[in-house]
């Protein structure tokens, strides 16, 4: 049962009275930034459906890593990388190999050489500043190499 709607910057989000008396949120913004994303790149008559589900799917990764969960009363946003990044070696690991995805989007889709340098290197600066320890954790909260290489993923295909 729905209790109220609230409205925090472009998030929208619907708070629910839960069976034990608390509250729950459903954060709904990221939902509408694919929804514009995919009508974005539907309208783009350059960009085929083979380039536009991947760039879906390296958003998502991206999305996933660098701005998954809205830091509670303000508009700044971090995702798994920096939580799983607490995890000495292991998680730094798995996040590098999880940020290589948009890069292998990008092979894919047939990216130049120098396109392809500048995504390896934000994940390099990425696992290595964030692989120490302390000040690793931070800087992948504010390091958006993820988001970043979606960002040159969709100059590739738009031929920017």
């Amino acid at each position: 049962m729905t209790d109220s709607a609230d409205s925090d910057s472009d998030d929208r989000t619907w708070r629910t009275d839960g069976s034990g008396g608390g509250q729950g949120a459903v954060t709904v913004g990221a939902a509408l930034e694919d929804t514009r994303e995919a009508l974005s790149l539907a309208a783009d008559p350059d960009v085929t459906s083979r380039e536009a589900a991947a760039i879906r799917r390296a958003s998502r990764v991206a999305r996933l890593l660098d701005e998954a969960v809205r830091v509670p009363g303000t508009d700044f946003r971090i995702g798994l990388d920096p939580i799983i990044g607490v995890l000495p070696v292991a998680g730094d690991s798995v996040a590098a190999a999880l940020s290589l995805y948009p890069v292998l989007e990008a092979y894919r889709l047939d990216a130049s050489r120098g396109t392809l340098a500048k995504m390896l290197a934000l994940v390099g600066i990425d696992a290595f500043i964030g692989s120490i320890p302390a000040l690793g954790p931070v800087f992948d909260a504010f390091w958006k190499a993820n988001e970043w290489n979606v960002r040159a993923l969709e100059r590739h295909v738009r031929g920017e």
